[in-house]
C-alpha cells in the first residue's frame, strides 16, 4: 500500500523553486511601497515608458545590468552540478573585454573575427581550468582560483596596465543596443538560455552532468567520460563569462582590465546556491539560477535606490542571501517549527 502523498503546501514550500520566488516577491512589494506616491498613485520603481521605441525604466535597468550575473549563473551552475566551483569568471571577464577592445581598435579586422578571437580565449581559460581539474586532479577552488589571479594579470599585461577606450559601434552595440524594443543584452541572454535548456534537458547531457555530480565514480563505472564532461562544463563557463565580459565591456565602452568583472564570480556562485542548486552537486536548475541572478541584481539596486553607499551594499546583500539559502533547507525550517512549538506550550 502506497503512502499518502505530502500535502500541496508541504510540496511547495519544499519545492526548490519557491523560496528564491517569495524572496523576489517581496522584495518587488517592498520598492513597491517604498516607491509608490500615494498621491499620484504610481510607483518610480515599476513605470516604464517608450522613448522612440525602446523600452526604459528601472524593471528594464535590472535585466540589462544583471545579464552579465545571469549569464555567469548559467555557467556556474553546470559547474557546480559536478560537484566544482569557478572562481575565475570575473577574471576571464576581463581578458575577454580587452582581447575584444584591442582587436575594434584595429579597423580593418571585422567584428565577426573581433567576437570570435574573444570567445575563443575565453574558451581556451575555460578549458586550462577544466583540464587541471578533470585530469591533473587539482582541486577546483584552487585550480580556478589560479586563474582568478593569474587571468587579471594577464589582461592587465595585454593593455600595459591602460584603460583602453573604443568607439566600435558593433561593439557597442553589444551592450547598449535595442532589439525589438528590449535591451540587446535580454535577446543574449535569452538565446543562451533557450540553447543550454535544449541541450540539458532534451539530451542525455543534463543527466550526465547530474549523474557525474551525484556519484563521479559510479558514473564512471556506468561508461560516463566523467572527465570529458567536467571538461566540458568548464569550457562552457569560460565561454559564458566571455560573452558577460564583452556587455560589460560595451556598456562602459572601454576595457578596464583591473574593474571589469570585479567580485562577479561571487554574485554568481551566490545566484545558483539560491537559485536551489547544491554546493555539493547533482541535480541543477537553470531557471533558479536566473530568478537567483534577478533577485540579487534586484536588491543592489534596490540598495542603491536608498542610498546605501557601494561599500556597505554586500552586508545586507549577504543578509538576504544567507535568509533564502536556510529557509531552503528542510532541516533548518523544521528547526525553527520544533522552536515555535515549544515556545508555544
Amino acid at each position: 500500500m502506497s503512502a499518502d502523498p505530502l500535502p500541496f503546501w508541504k510540496r511547495l514550500l519544499s519545492s526548490r523553486g519557491f523560496w528564491p520566488i517569495t524572496g523576489l516577491a517581496l522584495l518587488l512589494l517592498f520598492d513597491l511601497v517604498y516607491t509608490t506616491d500615494f498621491f499620484r498613485h504610481e510607483s518610480s520603481f515599476f513605470r516604464l515608458e517608450i522613448r522612440d521605441g525602446h523600452l526604459y525604466g528601472t524593471l528594464i535597468d535590472i535585466l540589462n545590468q544583471g545579464s552579465k550575473g545571469i549569464l555567469l549563473a548559467l555557467g556556474m551552475t553546470l559547474v557546480i552540478a559536478t560537484g566544482g566551483v569557478d572562481l575565475s569568471v570575473g577574471a576571464v571577464m576581463a581578458i575577454s573585454g580587452v582581447i575584444a577592445a584591442l582587436l575594434a581598435t584595429q579597423t580593418n579586422i571585422p567584428f565577426p573575427v573581433v567576437i570570435a578571437l574573444a570567445l575563443v580565449a575565453t574558451l581556451v581559460a575555460g578549458l586550462w581550468n577544466g583540464a587541471l581539474v578533470a585530469y591533473v586532479g587539482v582541486q577546483p577552488i584552487v585550480a580556478t582560483l589560479i586563474l582568478m589571479v593569474a587571468g587579471r594579470g594577464v589582461a592587465l599585461l595585454f593593455t600595459d596596465g591602460q584603460i583602453i577606450t573604443f568607439t566600435h559601434e558593433p561593439l557597442v552595440y553589444v551592450g547598449n543596443g535595442h532589439f525589438l524594443g528590449l535591451p540587446f543584452t535580454t535577446t543574449i541572454v535569452a538565446v543562451v538560455f533557450l540553447a543550454l535548456a535544449l541541450l540539458t534537458r532534451k539530451t542525455s547531457l543534463g543527466m550526465f552532468i547530474e549523474s557525474t555530480g551525484d556519484n563521479e565514480r559510479a558514473s564512471g563505472f556506468c561508461g560516463l567520460n566523467v572527465r570529458a564532461i567536467k571538461l566540458l562544463v568548464y569550457g562552457f563557463s569560460g565561454v559564458c563569462a566571455g560573452v558577460a565580459g564583452l556587455i560589460a565591456t560595451s556598456n562602459i565602452k572601454a576595457a578596464d582590465s583591473s574593474r571589469v568583472g570585479e567580485n562577479m564570480e561571487l554574485d554568481a556562485i551566490c545566484a545558483v546556491v539560491v537559485g536551489g542548486t547544491s554546493l555539493s552537486g547533482g541535480r541543477f536548475t537553470l531557471v533558479g539560477s536566473i530568478i537567483g541572478a534577478i533577485l540579487i541584481q534586484t536588491l543592489t539596486t534596490t540598495m542603491y535606490g536608498l542610498g546605501v553607499p557601494p561599500a556597505v551594499a554586500p552586508v545586507p546583500k549577504a543578509l538576504v542571501v544567507v535568509a533564502v539559502c536556510l529557509l531552503q533547507s528542510e532541516t533548518f525550517r523544521t528547526k525553527v517549527r520544533r522552536l515555535f512549538k515549544r515556545s508555544s506550550t
